[in-house]
């Protein structure tokens, strides 16, 4: 008896990638969309960036592209996206498409037509999405490839795979995000606040490393290589220095930043009081 034939459906699963953001892709996104026409319900862009040698896409620019979309069809202004992409690489040469954006709780129904046009731009793209609307209380950023489903050898649909996405920052930027994902802030803290709200997240650190070589060698975790070659390579990078002359430079550092602040503060001042005095004048 002859075996009968089985049509099998196939993924055609992409390589495996991993994405990092810069944080000024997100303010960069948050603020078109804030900007965005009153009719129009999101807003999506172009991701800017490069390749890394470990295959890692690093994301560090975005511009928003106009469109219209409906239930069924989507429509981007493609010379205006051809038009950005060609004045951000005479600044940035380095810098070319690794995806598309778009403002939202995860992927809709419009976003694989707008992928399918990203990937004739490059092979493989990335889709951002970032959630302005704070559905889970917080702005959610997740990034995701498109992976193709055939049957025998005809594509037949595209299946959206999330994959690890690393939001990097330094601690000025990381004061600034705390800020944009929280639903209503009071006020835009000065810069000794950020430098304490900096201290305070460094210090719960510190307790938790604390915490885990406790665990550690007490044998209630199992070591871990990776976390211990981390940990020796940080303590390495520390001088060896006594504590007073450790606190004193700490002290010194700190009051070379109040200067400056005070200086700052100064200057504006002034410049706010020069304006006034300049229009006055105008005036009379």
């Amino acid at each position: 008896m002859a075996a009968s034939k089985r049509t099998v459906l196939q993924f055609s699963s992409s390589q495996t990638l991993s994405g990092k953001v810069h944080p000024l892709v997100i303010f960069n996104i948050c603020d078109c969309y804030v900007r965005r026409p009153d009719q129009a319900e999101r807003v999506i862009g172009t991701l800017l960036g490069s390749v890394l040698p470990d295959g890692t896409v690093d994301i560090r620019n975005s511009y928003a592209v106009p469109h219209n979309e409906s239930v069924d069809q989507v429509a981007l202004d493609i010379e205006y996206h051809h038009n950005m992409l060609l004045s951000h690489q005479k600044v940035n040469p380095k810098e070319v498409i690794v995806g598309w954006y778009s403002t939202g709780l995860g992927v809709t129904g419009g976003s694989a037509l707008i992928h399918e046009f990203y990937s004739r731009e490059v092979s493989n793209p990335i889709h951002l999405t970032v959630d302005t609307g704070f559905a889970d209380g917080e702005g959610a950023i997740k990034a995701y490839v498109s992976n193709n489903l055939s049957l025998g050898d005809q594509q037949i649909a595209a299946q959206f795979q999330e994959i690890p996405l690393d939001l990097r920052m330094v601690e000025a930027e990381r004061i600034g995000f705390d800020n944009l994902k929280s639903t209503s802030v009071d006020k835009i803290p000065s810069d000794l606040e950020g430098m304490e709200a900096s201290m305070t997240h460094l210090l719960a650190l510190v307790d938790d490393t604390y915490k885990y070589v406790d665990d550690v060698v007490e044998g209630r975790v199992d070591p871990d290589n990776k976390i211990g070659k981390c940990i020796s390579d940080v303590v390495g990078s520390l001088p060896k220095i006594p504590s007073l002359a450790f606190d004193k430079l700490v002290n010194d550092s700190l009051q070379d930043h109040l200067l400056m602040v005070y200086l700052s503060s100064i200057t504006r001042t002034q410049l706010g009081l020069a304006e006034k005095l300049n229009t006055a004048a105008q005036i009379l």
